[in-house]
């Protein structure tokens, strides 16, 4: 019988692309997701319409905050993918207890669903944005120098140890994975990448705090759902109370200036630089040692920037992007 998969946040721009992903190979899917206002809903249930009265796959509105309503979600669950989660540095820094409630609480929640369940696998989602000040790069799974700098990353890390706990305390089988900046079509339209390139398609300035010196490990959707997919046939083999961590990135890093003219060539249209000053909260470089993930996963990220970009224009130049700009 085919594997039966619980996939919260599953109608979100990874989660959707996991989804694609997990059908094709035959899983049986439930999607959790609230589809919370901080981007616009229809975009998530657009994200899913293909799939609409697909036989192997269940949608459920539900918030992770509210364990009542997922301790009466039907079905028995073979494995869970936990991506849902209130994303954004800069937003957190707005919200920072509403980002504990839906990430901390919500994971507790989920793990907890999990142990009374007793499901076999368990995948938690969490960021590169961990590793925050971490003076070492490439940045390793192994380093114990993990300071977040703001309240969206030390959320993600609380969900790293609650993972941990729940493995060695109730017999969990956990991988935690470290996503590094992803993007690639049905990207959130908050992210830089996207937000960029709708200003730029309309004249418009884009803004970009510092000098354009900071730099990130941008990881191509694709690359990630591979991983994530490598990850759960990890999970499965593992010993009862084990937790691992991985980084899934590019394993290379692009400053912000190279990203906006990376970016101009992909839609062949001039970017506007608007400067504003550097914002707390943000990490300077992000850089994924994904030794470890190539080791244990087989995880071999096979799409670089400009690919990566020419896809997302493409999506964007053929309309599946005019409802963001709504």
């Amino acid at each position: 019988m085919e594997p039966h998969a619980l996939v919260t946040g599953g109608a979100g721009f990874i989660g959707s692309h996991l989804i694609d992903q997990l059908l094709a190979e035959g899983a049986r899917v439930t999607v959790v997701d609230n589809f919370d206002p901080h981007y616009d809903p229809a975009l998530k249930r657009a994200n899913l319409a293909p799939h609409r009265g697909h036989p192997r796959l269940a949608l459920h509105e539900i918030d992770l905050r509210d364990a009542a309503a997922l301790n009466r979600l039907p079905g028995e669950f073979d494995l869970i993918v936990h991506l849902a989660a209130r994303a954004g540095v800069r937003t957190s820094l707005a919200d920072p207890v509403g980002y504990q409630a839906a990430n901390v609480m919500g994971t507790v929640h989920l793990l907890e669903f999990a142990r009374r369940r007793g499901i076999r696998g368990f995948v938690f989602g969490s960021s590169s944005s961990v590793y925050g000040g971490c003076p070492r790069l490439p940045w390793r799974e192994d380093d114990p120098d993990l300071t977040p700098l703001n309240p969206y990353a030390s959320s993600k890390l609380a969900g790293e140890h609650l993972c941990r706990i729940y493995a060695e305390l109730f017999g969990l089988r956990v991988v935690s994975l470290r996503f590094f900046t992803v993007f690639g079509p049905r990207q959130r339209p908050d992210l830089a990448i996207h937000k960029f390139a709708r200003l730029m398609l309309d004249d418009q300035p884009i803004p970009v705090y510092g000098d354009g010196s900071t730099a990130r490990d941008y990881t191509y959707v694709g690359d990630i759902v591979a991983g994530v997919c490598a990850a759960l046939r990890r999970v499965e083999r593992l010993p009862a109370g084990h937790h691992e961590i991985y980084n899934l990135g590019n394993s290379r890093t692009v400053r912000l200036d190279a990203l906006i003219a990376a970016l101009e060539a992909a839609l062949r249209r001039h970017a506007m630089i608007e400067r504003l000053p550097e914002q707390p909260g943000d990490m300077h470089r992000t850089w994924a040692d994904i030794g470890r993930a190539r080791r244990q996963l087989g995880f071999a990220p096979a799409t670089d920037l400009e690919t990566g970009l020419a896809r997302f224009a493409d999506w964007l130049h053929a309309g599946a992007g005019e409802a963001a700009a709504r």
